[in-house]
């Protein structure tokens, strides 16, 4: 290569990198990177975390948009903000990008701001725990405007069997089971089985459920994740179906399972592929409009989980379900 092309590819680098620095170099900024390492965060809810005008938000937020540093994506009428999920390892502005959120990470979150954070999380826990509590009498009705239960259940019934027949697994945790739907799948195949939800009325459902059905190894517990892992119990394989987009910060749940896992223990999720039907929000009490594979793939990797096998169902209203498997310690084919 010539002095002279070598002299124009310095000078493109250059040129290449410049906006992600300059965009990065405000401590502002900085901190709104901190805080996007695994949540997605909407306008109005940072302006709310940093105390400042939502015009003033805005303008950070394009701008670390447009050099790269974050992906917006739409939740019904909100634009929400999220870090890349597809970093070139080769291309030098993402190696730059994945430098900068390295090195950011390593910065602790300030008590306040975790706090405030904590507070936007239970925002959304309330919004979704009333919902449930004012259509509990229509909850498979409500779930079926998007996906019959059958669509989701027996595919996973399906992998966990399978999944049964090579493991000596004998407990199980489901995150989530509604009216108790998918208990006895649970029930027959393990030896101890425990679900948990954060809705009376939900888990009245759930007892109910589990009564007619004579399900004598089952636990019903009222709570979250948090609550599980105070009582210090393992789990061979964690459950959560149509769950995550339900939840405040769907991320912290692939953390809280990989903790109540035991080793070469599996998480498996039913869940929506992103989608911008955004009625389901008011009709079925949806947090997030679904999720793209990759970001499941990254909250797994993030908290030490590898992905398995996966499988995506079209329906005919357009939604698309994906289930997927993650594996504690080992990989699994």
């Amino acid at each position: 290569m010539t002095s002279l092309n070598t002299h124009a590819l310095e000078a493109s680098s250059a040129e290449t990198l410049a906006p992600i620095f300059k965009a990065s170099g405000d401590p502002l900024r900085l901190e709104i990177l901190r805080v996007l390492r695994r949540d997605t965060f909407g306008v109005l809810e940072l302006s709310q975390l940093f105390d400042m005008r939502q015009s003033g938000m805005s303008h950070h937020l394009k701008v670390m948009h447009k050099a790269g540093l974050l992906e917006s994506q739409r939740e019904g009428n909100a634009i929400f903000y999220r870090r890349p999920l597809h970093l070139d390892s080769v291309k030098l502005a993402d190696q730059a990008i994945r430098q900068i959120f390295e090195t950011v990470d390593r910065i602790p979150l300030p008590t306040e701001l975790a706090e405030k954070i904590e507070a936007i999380r239970a925002q959304r826990a309330e919004q979704s725990q009333a919902f449930f509590s004012r259509h509990s009498a229509q909850f498979r009705e409500q779930q079926e405007l998007i996906a019959a239960f059958d669509l989701y259940a027996d595919p996973t019934a399906e992998l966990i069997r399978k999944r049964v027949s090579q493991q000596n697994w004998q407990s199980v945790l489901e995150i989530g089971p509604g009216e108790g739907g998918f208990l006895p799948v649970l029930s027959e195949l393990f030896e101890h089985t425990v679900g948990l939800d954060n809705s009376k009325d939900m888990l009245a459902k759930a007892t109910r459920t589990c009564i007619e059905s004579r399900l004598n190894n089952v636990d019903l517990i009222e709570g979250v994740t948090d609550t599980i892992l105070a009582s210090g119990d393992a789990f061979d394989l964690i459950v959560a179906n149509m769950v995550l987009h339900h939840v405040p910060s769907p991320a912290d749940i692939f953390l809280d399972a990989a903790a109540l896992m035991n080793n070469s223990g599996c998480f498996i999720i039913s869940d929506l592929c992103s989608h911008d039907q955004d009625w389901a929000k008011e009709n079925c009490g949806d947090l997030w409009l679904g999720f793209e594979p990759e970001e499941l793939t990254a909250w797994a990797a993030d908290a030490g989980l590898n992905a398995g096998e996966q499988l995506f169902i079209g329906l005919r209203n357009g939604f698309q379900i994906q289930v997927r498997e993650f594996w504690k310690t080992t990989k699994r084919a």
